[in-house]
């Protein structure tokens, strides 16, 4: 067994030009499709999730004092964080239908092409 020739190989591989395969494009292509709506849904929802604590913490009086004032200021605020939190899945499912459509003819045009080849 010649390792030197193996060691030779492996170093080639590395210094050698990578040729993209259809199925790492059409993944991603599939990633491009669906990552806007995954990053806007985690950022909104953890945004609308703290809005909802702040108005908790107020009402209970840890943060802002016991006052009628920070109460009602609290109910307000954690019911706008109630209504983000309710409805980021639906602005999720919007903005990934609207994702699918867009690059849905040159995802299925790739994956036409992948089945046809085998």
């Amino acid at each position: 067994m010649n390792t030197d020739k193996i060691y030779a190989e492996q170093i080639a591989n590395e210094y050698s030009e990578k040729q993209t395969s259809k199925v790492k494009a059409l993944k991603r292509l599939d990633a491009k499709a669906k990552n806007p709506a995954h990053i806007f849904a985690y950022t909104f929802g953890i945004i609308s999730s703290l809005i909802l604590g702040t108005g908790m913490s107020l009402v209970m009086g840890v943060i802002g004092g016991s006052s009628i004032f920070t109460m009602v200021l609290g109910i307000i605020i954690g019911c706008i964080g109630i209504l983000g939190v309710s409805i980021n899945y639906y602005i999720f499912k919007k903005i990934l239908e609207k994702n699918k459509k867009k690059y849905s003819n040159d995802i299925l045009a790739l994956a036409k092409q992948i089945t046809e080849e085998e």
